[in-house]
């Protein structure tokens, strides 16, 4: 790539680091210990017969998943609020399917947490109010009795953590609409922000994209005051520690800001008797043709499960008949979501085809790519189609002449593409042939470069969307409303840009640099915000920056290999909780080594030329160890945040992929 500011080069840091290490070389030890530490060093040396064994048997496990178009698609999980919410929505609808209904509640009462009664947000979490709510509520709808052992222990769980009322927003949204709070417990959501214009504090521009297809049917629900059908007429007024009728406290304060948002809010809720009927009638067409738009077909509105769901009840309020076509695609798309296991079926808040793949690809190339090369190819061709390029994508808003060029993350979406996708799909086709897929690499970079934040900093789906002051409205007790940059998606984002290798892209190269360079943590990690946590963060950032060609001796690199060598546990993998995500002094820590964190860090210290390390061969010991029968890696552990504190994921592939990475990674770095 081209020569970059001087800033970047961090020579007086680099030269200071250098002294301290040859400071620590001429430490004296005896020599006793010297030549324990030689024995023990050879003990640890990898078995290049077991490497190739398990490269060869992952590689094949992983080919023989590959669907017969090319892609790959993994289940994507996340915790029991959605086979609950689907359980309640066949009640809210009446249109109750009992097996599958049956499967979904066995589904919830297998994943009830014994320690503590209540349901997580993931393995091994703590508990969790709005989960347990919701998950108590449809095993109830579902027929098990109140007075059930599973049911006493989880109300009692509930009620010990001061009841129901404590739930967040979505989830009194949900009781509201079952009758079980008054609507002065939740958010005044009203269709009218439909005609709010831009220069308003709220705009639907200034939301998130899931905050955006979660929002516009929900305004409807909360504006005509939705009533669940709740033919078996269930309650569940035992989870509340007051009657709801004389609850005082559903919005607890959380900062000034909040205070005043909140008293702002209540104002205008006691107002909307006062809204004429026909403004209401004109804000209820609008967000009408606002879903139609954006029903995405069999994949949905947003191709996400919360914003289907609204939909499909928003248009069941707006009169549209049972057998309606949108109410009939509407119901393909969610049952689309659903998993069936024998006994048991849960439902994915997505799909991941385009990630799957792409990280697939990247995990082949990572090794001899001659001999990946054609199912590589046929995967890559796969996605050449599903680029968005002249789709009227919400991304215009603010960029109206920027013409597309991304990926979405699921089948289709095409409102919405994902610069992380995009990022990681480039960099695939860039690896693979950067003349069969020109055409795509540029279109991908050039929408790639036109959405940088003003701060250097790239997002998932939007630029500068760091309304910050909107997380502390009642709606945002989650603190997820926003899409602001991140140092993960812009990790990928520079280093494919990188590689790319275009001038034109040298200063949002730099950019980026510089702002991943100031977002490093004290510690020498960085934040990750689409992977847990930490170690996910850093190794983005690292191979960002290998990509950039930045010095290996930069001291932004030299402390970050310093802080994943601290993290590694004593069996030589790597493993850290969603618990960072609550408390960062526990990054990098969780009981257990993962195969899929393992993967993060040794790719990390890897791209920083840390190969020959004791901790890389470590490592990689530890994931030839795991490997499973089936050739692959198997654990329960979710792996990324949907939204950091409140809403989790596990993603099924990642402990497929991310293993062959690194270890295809060290056998071509060390052969």
């Amino acid at each position: 790539m081209k020569k970059f500011p001087a800033f970047l080069s961090g020579l007086s840091q680099q030269n200071i680091f250098k002294k301290a290490i040859t400071g620590i070389h001429k430490i004296s030890f005896p020599s006793q210990w010297m030549a324990a530490a030689g024995q023990i060093k050879a003990q640890r040396k990898i078995n290049r017969g077991a490497l190739t064994n398990t490269i060869t048997e992952a590689r094949a496990a992983l080919l023989g998943l590959q669907q017969e178009d090319g892609h790959w698609c993994w289940p994507l999980e996340a915790d029991c609020t959605i086979p609950a919410e689907y359980i309640l929505m066949m009640h809210f609808m009446d249109e109750i399917d009992l097996t599958l209904e049956a499967k979904l509640a066995n589904f919830i009462r297998v994943k009830q947490v014994q320690e503590h009664g209540g349901w997580s947000l993931y393995y091994a979490g703590d508990f969790d109010m709005s989960c347990s709510v919701k998950s108590y509520y449809a095993l109830k709808l579902a027929g098990d009795s109140a007075e059930a052992a599973h049911m006493l222990r989880a109300r009692e769980t509930i009620l010990a953590h001061e009841g129901a009322a404590r739930a967040n927003v979505f989830t009194r949204l949900m009781l509201a609409m079952f009758q079980q709070i008054p609507w002065r417990g939740v958010p005044f959501v009203p269709v009218e922000i439909m005609l709010l214009p831009r220069w308003f504090p709220f705009h639907l521009s200034k939301i998130a994209y899931w905050s955006r297809t979660v929002s516009v049917p929900l305004s409807i629900l909360c504006s005509l005051k939705a009533k669940a059908a709740n033919p078996r007429k269930i309650n569940i007024q035992e989870l509340f520690t007051v009657p709801p009728e004389e609850e005082k406290n559903y919005f607890p304060i959380r900062t000034r800001l909040n205070r005043v948002l909140l008293y702002v809010e209540r104002l205008g809720s006691m107002l909307e008797p006062l809204i004429p009927s026909f403004i209401r009638r004109k804000a209820l067409r609008l967000a009408e043709q606002w879903i139609m738009e954006r029903l995405n077909g069999k994949d949905g509105l947003g191709a996400i499960f919360p914003a289907m769901i609204n939909a499909y009840e928003a248009l069941a309020l707006l009169d549209y008949e049972y057998a309606h076509p949108s109410r009939q695609i509407c119901r393909k798309a969610l049952r689309n979501l659903v998993v069936e296991e024998d006994e048991q079926a849960w439902c994915q808040p997505c799909v991941s085809p385009v990630w799957d793949t792409v990280l697939t690809c990247l995990a082949l190339q990572e090794g001899h790519q001659h001999i990946d090369s054609e199912p590589v190819q046929r995967a890559l061709d796969w996605l050449v189609p599903l680029q968005i390029l002249d789709e009227p994508g919400d991304w215009r808003d603010q960029h109206p002449d920027l013409l597309g060029g991304g990926w979405a993350f699921q089948y289709a979406n095409p409102h919405y593409p994902d610069l992380d996708d995009t990022a990681a799909a480039a960099w695939a086709m860039q690896q693979a042939d950067a003349d069969r897929y020109q055409e795509s690499l540029k279109r991908a970079a050039d929408w790639l470069a036109g959405m940088q934040s003003s701060n250097g900093g790239f997002a998932a789906f939007d630029s500068d969307n760091t309304h910050y002051y909107l997380n502390e409205i009642p709606f945002a007790d989650h603190g997820a409303l926003l899409d602001p940059p991140s140092s993960d998606v812009t990790a990928r984002c520079v280093g494919f840009l990188a590689l790319y290798g275009e001038a034109r892209h040298q200063p949002a190269i730099a950019r980026g640099l510089a702002y991943l360079l100031a977002e490093q943590e004290a510690s020498g990690a960085w934040f990750g915000r689409w992977g847990s946590n930490y170690i996910y963060g850093t190794w983005s950032v690292l191979e960002a920056l290998r990509l950039a060609k930045v010095d290996l001796d930069h001291v932004a690199v030299r402390r970050a290999v310093q802080w994943l060598k601290s993290v590694q546990r004593s069996d030589g993998g790597w493993g850290e909780s969603n618990d960072s995500y609550l408390d960062p002094g526990l990054a990098g820590q969780m009981q257990e080594s993962t195969s899929f964190q393992t993967a993060w860090a040794l790719l990390g210290l890897m791209a920083a030329g840390e190969t020959d390390s004791q901790a890389v061969r470590d490592g990689i010991n530890h994931l030839i160890a795991m490997q499973q029968v089936d050739g692959l890696w198997h654990e329960p552990w979710f792996t990324a945040p949907g939204f950091p504190r409140v809403f989790y994921l596990k993603y099924h592939g990642y402990s497929k992929y991310f293993p062959l990475w690194a270890l295809n990674r060290y056998r071509t770095f060390t052969s």
